[in-house]
């Protein structure tokens, strides 16, 4: 963001830890940091964690050599420079012992406390992020887990900034491929999140380091370039700044003013997007005005539009329209004495706060120390996490969500504000259209928009919006949706997203009808037997090679040419080939259930899975996915056609249609996993459907009691009723029948739960 800081370099360059700094020296530090800004004296839970992650590191080293307690300790000196509460400090020394230590969650939740334990296994398991373009579907798989990870506590995406910026600093140990490689996830992943979190003094710093290794050439030229000029560049500014204290104490205004070179990564993107050369980019640095009061802000944008001329359509009120990371600033381009332009931005204190620290610089401890509920504020910077979110629910195709997220996150795009015709400001990105604004609104406006006014006047619907427009969208209930066309015309994601959704949920069924045709077709053409290849366990490992949730959609997929036929069934061949090669046929399988059940008594036999199937020696045991069995469950064995026995609950549905035939092949099967065994032992996938009335934020409750109870989610979908009815269906890991009741227990007390059963068929 260009028009935050970078002033405090020289603080900032005492706080990056020489090589083999001390431990001791550091942990000092932190200590007198936390103290300088801390309502309470005591210290001893950071102390404690201290000598915990000194411990558990003790053998460990970094790539530069160095003690690897160098590292948690100076995260936790970044998030104290934050003024962030005590947990997260602490959490920020223990947050690599989990994954690199013999140290487990529970011992941390045992010698701390629960809320310490959870934002160390949030931290954890972001840990794995792979940014490579082979793996396209994992990133954004884990990308799908960082930003439930961020709705449940939004700390534990803090200490993951923190964690990066620390490996940034010291990306100088790495391989030329791994600092490309952190450094592009850094520049388009990390970096855009502390912006729309508001956290300047993390994000700038993200961004000049970032370029630096993905631009090494610019970024020399830029620092040479820059640094050439310093001494006459400094000289400018301190005679603006000078001149300018001047006549604000004239005036009467009681500030605080200084003056800095805009940093490398500003600068890079105004060369890109006006397409110029450093030469060309004339503001190069800023003067910065603190005042106590919005009325002293006026007053002194007055005073500074007397003494300098002012550059025409170069001022920004973001105190008036605050940006969505909820930035506010005066912003102003003037032409200097000697006929330099330079930009003044002008804020209060509580304003450049923000500005510095963003979502963190209103957390809870303060709550106690003045009385004030940040909870409006936090929940305003989190407006766009909410939005993600939705489109996670919305989206089953990993790669478009990966595409969507990066182009929302994108760091070179500006913003224009406009209207409604009620007065509401609406910030969408630079370029867009009245569809982008229509679909800003709500998404039936965007599907039944036929026009747009824009200050009363008619206008095409490719129309650019200029900052201060104020539109008014014509909708008709005969339209007959969007058209793709409007795909290339909108700027905005969150437009591009829903007009995407309108095609896929118009159009599925004819998507899906001529993607099953296709592949039937094409396997008619090669003689294969389709038949079987369609098979529950082949059919999943392709849908998470395509990052798909379901097989309808592979086939609309195909239907809409995202994927080729021959890419589908090739898949499927190979997982065949694989699993056929060590199957037990269909009719040694039911040739022994005949002989056992006319010759011997009942035998039993265990699987591997901890059930015991009547009589049948190494035989393939899979758990239905219909109905989901789990110990304590009255079971019962089928005898498939050539994939073993599936375990089935007794009341499961397609047991209960089964036709005469098919009973023949009904077989005993019980558990072999006493309840205490099970407690620490293998775990069984059960699926539920939550029915709740409509409301925001059910979904995160419903997120938060799973990872309270170390509950891993396999699978999670949201359908809403138009009566307002919200289905949850949820999968997830358990070790028996009695967790099962208790998980279930503690969801029906969520506020808006109907009711809760389970999936039978």
């Amino acid at each position: 963001m260009s028009d935050n800081d970078n002033n405090d370099n020289k603080n900032k360059e005492m706080l990056v830890p020489a090589d083999f700094t001390s431990p001791e020296v550091l942990f000092n530090q932190l200590v007198k940091i936390v103290e300088s800004y801390h309502p309470s004296a005591d210290i001893s839970m950071i102390e404690k964690a201290y000598h915990v992650a000194d411990l558990a590191h003790k053998s460990q080293f970094r790539k530069s050599g160095e003690p690897y307690i160098i590292h948690p300790l100076c995260v936790a000196i970044i998030l104290a420079e934050l003024e962030l509460d005590k947990e997260t400090i602490v959490a920020g020394l223990l947050h690599d012992v989990v994954e690199d230590t013999v140290c487990t969650v529970e011992e941390i939740a045992k010698e701390f406390n629960e809320e310490i334990a959870l934002l160390v296994d949030g931290v954890t398991k972001l840990t794995q992020l792979s940014y490579s373009k082979d793996k396209v579907e994992i990133q954004a798989e884990n990308l799908r887990k960082m930003f439930l990870a961020m709705a449940k506590d939004i700390r534990v995406i803090l200490i993951k900034l923190a964690d990066r910026l620390h490996n940034m600093r010291t990306l100088q140990y790495q391989t030329p491929i791994k600092q490309k490689e952190k450094a592009r996830e850094t520049m388009d992943i990390y970096a855009p999140i502390a912006q729309r979190l508001g956290i300047s003094k993390i994000k700038i710093e993200l961004d000049d380091l970032s370029l630096k290794y993905l631009e090494p050439d610019v970024y020399k030229d830029l620092t040479e370039k820059i640094n050439s000029r310093k001494g006459e560049r400094e000289d400018v500014i301190n005679g603006i700044v000078e001149e300018v204290k001047f006549h604000i104490e004239a005036a009467e205004i009681d500030a605080k003013i200084d003056g800095r070179v805009k940093h490398f990564f500003s600068i890079y993107k105004k060369m890109v997007n006006q397409n110029k050369t450093l030469d060309q980019i004339f503001d190069l640095f800023a003067v910065r005005i603190i005042v106590e009061s919005v009325k002293d802000c006026y007053a002194a944008l007055g005073v500074i539009h007397e003494m300098y001329k002012p550059i025409p359509g170069r001022f920004k009120d973001y105190i008036a329209m605050p940006k969505q990371n909820m930035y506010q600033s005066l912003h102003t381009t003037l032409i200097g004495p000697k006929g330099q332009p330079f930009e003044i931005q002008i804020r209060t204190y509580e304003m450049h706060r923000t500005a510095e620290y963003g979502i963190a610089a209103h957390w809870k401890y303060k709550e106690g120390q003045d009385g004030k509920n940040s909870h409006d504020t936090e929940e305003a910077k989190l407006t766009w996490l909410r939005q993600i979110l939705e489109w996670q629910r919305d989206m089953s195709d990993n790669k478009e969500f990966l595409s969507l997220l990066k182009s929302d996150l994108d760091l070179f795009s500006e913003s224009v504000y406009c209207f409604t015709p009620t007065g509401d400001v609406k910030n969408l990105p630079n370029g867009s259209t009245p569809i982008d604004f229509a679909y800003s609104i709500h998404s039936a406006v965007g599907n039944k928009m036929v026009g747009a006014r824009v200050n009363g006047k008619l206008v095409n619907i490719d129309y650019v919006i200029q900052n201060g427009d104020r539109i008014e969208i014509i909708t008709s209930q005969n339209s007959k949706g969007p058209s793709r066309d409007w795909l290339s015309l909108v700027k905005s994601t969150q437009a591009k997203n829903k007009i995407n959704q309108w095609f896929k949920t118009e159009l599925k069924e004819d998507n899906i009808t001529r993607g099953k045709d296709m592949i039937v077709s094409y396997c008619k053409n090669k003689g294969i037997n389709l038949s079987e290849l369609l098979k529950t366990e082949f059919m999943n490992k392709v849908m998470s090679k395509y990052g798909f949730r379901d097989w309808d959609s592979i086939y609309a997929a195909v239907g809409h040419g995202g994927l080729k036929e021959g890419q589908v069934i090739n898949k499927l061949k190979d997982e065949y080939d694989k699993k056929h090669k060590k199957e037990i046929t269909d009719e040694k399988v039911l040739d022994t259930l005949s002989e056992i059940r006319e010759n011997k008594p009942a035998a039993v036999a265990k699987s591997k899975s901890g059930i015991v199937v009547e009589g049948i020696h190494d035989v393939a045991v899979r758990f239905s996915k219909c109905c989901s069995p789990v110990p304590g469950d009255e079971i019962v064995g089928f005898v498939t056609r050539g994939r073993g026995v599936s375990i089935h609950r007794t009341d499961c549905i397609n047991l209960m249609n089964l036709s005469e035939e098919d009973r023949a092949r009904l077989i005993e099967a019980e558990w072999n996993v006493s309840p205490d065994k099970a407690q620490g032992g293998e775990l069984y996938t059960a699926e539920i459907k939550i029915y709740a009335n409509n409301r925001s934020g059910v979904l995160v409750d419903v997120s938060k009691i799973l990872t309270e109870n170390k509950i891993d989610v396999t699978s999670m979908t949201v359908r809403t009723s138009k009566q307002g009815t919200a289905t949850i269906s949820v999968g997830f890991e358990i070790n028996g029948v009695e967790q099962l009741k208790y998980i279930v227990a503690k969801l029906r007390g969520i506020e808006s739960v109907l009711d809760i059963e389970r999936t039978t068929g």
